[in-house]
């Protein structure tokens, strides 16, 4: 078992973060639907390496699909196995067996697909998906809609994906459509959802990976409570939804500064605000820790598929900042944090990526030492985060408690 040791810090510099997970695990569908070229850069995390296993295990006609932890990989991936026509059992470790898949286990016999489930994992699907009407609801997952989209243009007809409640995380969808584009591949998006036209072939290119903005809401929530750093590599106008975290921490205060190069974010007073996620619910994690350092109370809304995550989040978020000194209250939409002084203490990572991050920034400035648990949970998408922290100034001492 391993924790990380965090003491207070101030973090200052400039970093380049990895590519982007969600346009990587994206890119690398339609290029093996694509049946050549290349994707890159890509890194070596846990949420990847379940993606290219999965594409290999597709290519190699294996029976079992492990998508380890990863909810894109098996979201992703079922649709474009049933397409494909493939017999082939899906398995997940973690909470992806606990993770809703419901929808697929409906919608997949209304279009050829033999399911057999008992609502999670394993999974076991056989038949050729076929076209037709796909009715969905857009609240549950985007995830859902992705792995449609990507599926449903190489199937023998046209296809409807219909929506049946108002469509949350849209700009993971649009990233979806603007990677099927860069290989070739279009989709009518329709008043109630989108029209997907039939045989359609993914063409084959060599794909180039933008940052990860994901990633940059840790970083930048760093610099806005008590560093100065600038980030390289990302993009202004990409469809990464979570690119809104520099209008969220300007609305709290924070002074950033972002042109083609780079987005720098410096220390300065915070004042809490109001803020919808329902877009941008990964975002959630980093936006907490900049309410706790804010003068006032933040409101947080629009969380509720929070509790479906790698960790309930909302939870977790809850549980951690309470531990930290933090006034905090849930409901079933999200949360009301009121700007309190900031204690190290004992925290739980939950297994979870995001949590471990965010309180890894939570602890720079907090009264204290600050230890969470597994930490290694980082692994999931980026590995390196503890060395890129300490790179910085950071002080984080992973170490293995027996």
């Amino acid at each position: 078992m391993k924790k990380v040791i965090l003491k207070n810090s101030v973090l200052k510099g400039s970093l380049t973060l990895p590519p982007s997970k969600s346009a990587a695990h994206r890119a690398l569908v339609c290029s093996f639907l694509a049946g050549s070229g290349t994707v890159s850069p890509i890194i070596d995390s846990k949420d990847m390496r379940a993606m290219l296993q999965a594409i290999s295990a597709l290519q190699s006609d294996a029976s079992v699909v492990d998508c380890i932890e990863s909810g894109n990989t098996l979201r992703f991936i079922i649709p474009v196995a049933a397409a494909l026509g493939k017999k082939v059992t899906f398995t997940g470790s973690g909470r992806l067996p606990e993770r809703p898949i419901g929808d697929y286990l409906r919608l997949l016999p209304e279009h050829g697909v033999k399911c057999v489930s008992d609502g999670g994992l394993p999974l076991s699907i056989e038949g050729k998906l076929t076209a037709g009407r796909y009715e969905i609801a857009g609240n549950i997952s985007s995830q859902y809609i992705t792995g449609l989209l990507l599926a449903l243009p190489i199937v023998d007809g046209d296809s409807e994906i219909v929506l049946t409640t108002k469509l949350e995380s849209k700009p993971y969808v649009d990233m979806t459509l603007k990677v099927m584009r860069d290989f070739g591949v279009t989709v009518e998006e329709t008043d109630n959802g989108y029209f997907v036209k039939g045989k359609q072939k993914y063409q084959p290119r060599d794909y180039y990976v933008e940052s990860d903005w994901s990633q940059a809401a840790f970083f930048l929530t760093a610099g806005a409570i008590n560093s100065d750093i600038e980030l390289k590599g990302l993009d202004l106008d990409s469809t990464q939804g979570d690119k809104e975290i520099v209008d969220i921490l300007r609305r709290f205060g924070a002074d950033i500064q972002a042109d083609e190069k780079s987005v720098r974010c410096k220390k300065s007073p915070l004042k809490g605000i109001e803020v919808d996620v329902t877009d941008i619910p990964d975002t959630v994690p980093a936006i907490a820790v900049a309410a706790s350092f804010a003068d006032g109370t933040t409101v947080i809304t629009g969380a509720k598929r929070l509790r479906y995550k790698e960790s309930d989040r909302i939870e977790s978020v809850a549980s951690n900042l309470r531990l930290m000194g933090v006034d905090v209250a849930v409901n079933e939409d999200g949360m009301v944090i009121t700007g309190s002084p900031v204690h190290g203490a004992q925290l739980n990572g939950y297994n979870d990526h995001r949590i471990v991050m965010a309180f890894s920034v939570a602890a720079l400035c907090a009264d204290g030492e600050t230890r969470i648990t597994e930490p290694d949970s980082v692994n999931k998408t980026y590995p390196s985060f503890f060395d890129d922290y300490n790179m910085l100034g950071g002080k984080a001492d992973v170490i293995t408690v027996r």
